[in-house]
């Protein structure tokens, strides 16, 4: 990520970078910096990614997919007014789009229903 600082000194630089993958499994291997104009931020985002992209697998990139399908999955469904299954005594919910859901099989729903063709690939 790439962003504009915000609540900084004028005299502090205005751009920050951070690299690396949520959920963490490169814990260790993050890194981050800032400066003073959005290209010189750029590229000292690619040089670090050029030293942390050959240290990930195909796991870690699995593992980023996933979790950015659940999270906009929970987000479509709060947007939409429905519960989580985990938010209801039941355990159980209905999706937004009209599967039943329980507290034991709603993540298995979400990976194998509304993940995109390229986010489950390989």
């Amino acid at each position: 990520m790439i962003a504009e600082r915000s609540g900084i000194p004028a005299s502090a630089d205005r751009w920050g970078w951070t690299l690396g993958f949520t959920p963490p499994p490169h814990c260790a291997n993050r890194a981050q910096g800032t400066a003073a104009d959005f290209e010189t931020a750029r590229a000292a985002f690619e040089a670090a990614w050029l030293t942390f992209q050959p240290e990930c697998t195909e796991d870690d990139f699995r593992a980023y997919r996933r979790q950015q399908a659940f999270t906009n999955w929970k987000y479509t469904m709060w947007q939409r007014g429905c519960r989580l299954p985990t938010q209801n005594e039941s355990g159980q919910s209905t999706c937004f789009c009209g599967a039943s859901l329980d507290d034991t099989s709603f993540a298995e729903h979400v990976y194998a229903t509304h993940m995109t063709a390229g986010e489950t690939a390989q």
